[in-house]
């Protein structure tokens, strides 16, 4: 099993917040979760539990264009929750949990 702390929108080679809103902070999420995936030697259809928390809960649509966008087949389980308060004020973090099948 890999557990996956809570990605934020940071690039991974600066480590600065990605501009945009939304669409753009939970692409570059995704795209952290799956650079993790894969140096741990797994892949996306690993992942089994994604839990989003955002600083605007009126972002759920976008986001999970996005996210089902980036999962197209048999997307994991997933919550999504309302924060006050984000690292960096960003709007979005995830935090995944996957298995090897």
């Amino acid at each position: 099993m890999l557990f996956i702390s809570g990605q934020i929108p940071t690039h991974p080679d600066t480590g600065e917040v990605v501009p945009g809103g939304i669409v753009d902070q939970t692409l570059q999420v995704l795209r952290n979760i799956e650079l993790v995936l894969s140096a741990a030697g797994y892949r996306k259809k690993d992942v089994v539990k994604s839990t989003v928390m955002l600083d605007d809960i009126n972002d759920f649509e976008a986001m999970n264009e996005v996210y089902a966008k980036f999962y197209e087949e048999d997307p994991p389980a997933r919550s999504a929750f309302e924060v006050s308060k984000l690292p960096k004020g960003v709007k979005i973090e995830i935090e995944t949990i996957a298995v090897k099948s």
